[in-house]
């Protein structure tokens, strides 16, 4: 095992990463930028080190000044979080040729997969259920109006390089085709310095599954249950949960098995998650494999007891996984919220500022994983997630009730700050959501409700 690792990443998942290898007795490194030098991580990490100035380029974008303070610090290992450079192929490269180990899949694997064109062709090389759609990159607009007159309308944009829900366009009609490929061809070039686009069938009133997998060294492959990650707002997940409610048990055993199948094919190593669209009529399809640790990873770990980190760090260390799928056992029912600086009532506009209240919620099988303390603050330069809260229970409803009654406590606070809290107790209290008969149309279906 290591004895040091840097943690290449900021906000609650460095505060997380930091927790975990405390536990295991591993000395901690954290990067920061200027406007994080007093962050949480800072102050818990047994020691810190400045990249920059706040811009993400400058700082924890910036492979050579990562290196160095891996390298001056005597870290062995770099954790990478999620975002950033976490499902950077050149980044785990770079790592290796400096003696570093990556914590996550090797780099040939990263590029491959991360490459979503190039990874639905793997996928269905391997066998798993793809969308219909393009089999590479679509070159323009008369090439993407040739496709989506064949597979049918709507479709889907979406960038190469693309994730978090980013470079995404939905598109209903040929008209609306062209404009909508220059439009998102532009974003991704301005977000991801890659304007590659390539079309997928779109699926009204699906849902959105995803299956967490590890996979070690030696060969051995398992996956932890699936999460429900059908909440979202322009493709931004808001609630996540597992077990996925309403799945029939011989359904999800198909969905996690395909996804164990495609790790194995693909050489996987590490934590990683395979995303498939479920529609209404059974058919599961894959979207994407996210090589890195998930957001929404907190209700795995509820409901399995399986530190994902931990294992991310043992199997970087080149531990086998030391048990099989028979061994994995989910228990109970976890739901997470993502509370976020934004204001519902102004389109979720992030409301940066100064925290001179912060008390997150407490009491039985609840955890919230956050960054934030009073006098922190809330900068513009970042994401606005503020706190994950995560409610267990040995059933839905109960996690449900729960999450609610936690999200109720939350008491945050400061000139100009807003946040999501209540909003997301809105969404919890929608009978399809209730009912666990939502979709990935639910939030769209609350805004135009409230409209009329």
């Amino acid at each position: 095992m290591f004895t040091t690792v840097l943690i290449a990443n900021r906000g609650e998942i460095a505060v997380r990463v930091a927790r975990t290898c405390r536990e295991l007795g591993i000395r901690t490194v954290a990067a920061y930028s200027t406007a994080d030098r007093d962050s949480a991580v800072v102050r818990l990490a047994d020691r810190a080190v400045h990249l920059g100035p706040p811009a993400a380029r400058s700082s924890y974008l910036n492979i050579p000044a990562l290196i160095e303070a891996a390298l001056t610090t005597g870290a062995e290992a770099i954790h990478p979080g999620y975002g950033f450079l976490s499902e950077d192929p050149d980044f785990a490269e770079v790592c290796e040729a400096n003696g570093l180990t990556f914590i996550g899949p090797p780099a040939h694997v990263m590029e491959r997969l991360g490459d979503k064109a190039m990874a639905r062709r793997l996928m269905a090389e391997a066998g798993l259920p793809v969308l219909p759609g393009s089999t590479g990159v679509v070159t323009g607009p008369a090439e993407a109006r040739q496709l989506a007159d064949r597979v049918g309308y709507p479709v889907i944009l979406k960038a190469v390089a693309g994730g978090g829900g980013r470079g995404m366009a939905v598109v209903r009609d040929g008209d609306q085709l062209a404009p909508a490929f220059q439009d998102t061809r532009a974003h991704a070039r301005a977000v991801f310095g890659d304007d590659r686009l390539y079309l997928e069938r779109y699926v009204d009133g699906a849902r959105h599954i995803e299956v967490q997998v590890l996979c070690d060294r030696h060969g051995n492959a398992v996956h932890l249950g699936e999460r429900d990650c059908s909440v979202q707002r322009r493709h931004q997940k808001l609630i996540e949960e597992s077990p996925a409610p309403n799945l029939p048990r011989a359904l999800r055993d198909r969905i996690c098995a395909a996804a164990v199948q495609g790790a194995l094919a693909a050489g996987y190593v590490g934590a990683g998650t395979f995303e498939f669209v479920l529609a209404s009529d059974g058919g599961f399809f894959l979207m994407e494999v996210n090589c890195r640790l998930q957001v929404e990873h907190p209700v795995t770990e509820m409901v399995t007891g399986i530190d994902l980190v931990r294992e991310q760090l043992r199997i970087a260390a080149g531990e086998p996984l030391g048990y099989g799928q028979q061994d994995v056992v989910v228990r109970g029912h976890a739901v997470e919220a993502r509370v976020n600086a934004e204001d519902p009532e102004r389109d979720f506009v992030p409301t940066p500022g100064l925290l001179s209240e912060f008390t997150p919620p407490g009491g039985p099988f609840v955890r919230v994983d956050t960054h934030a303390y009073p006098g922190w603050v809330v900068g513009p330069d970042y994401d606005s997630l503020l706190a994950k809260t995560i409610a267990w229970a040995p059933d839905r409803e109960q996690a449900v009730a729960r999450l609610d009654r936690a999200l109720a406590e939350f008491r945050i606070d400061g000139p100009g700050v807003r946040t999501t809290a209540g909003y997301l107790r809105r969404t919890l209290a929608d009978p399809r959501y209730r009912a666990g008969q939502h979709t990935t149309g639910l939030v769209a279906a609350m805004a135009e409700e409230a409209t009329v």
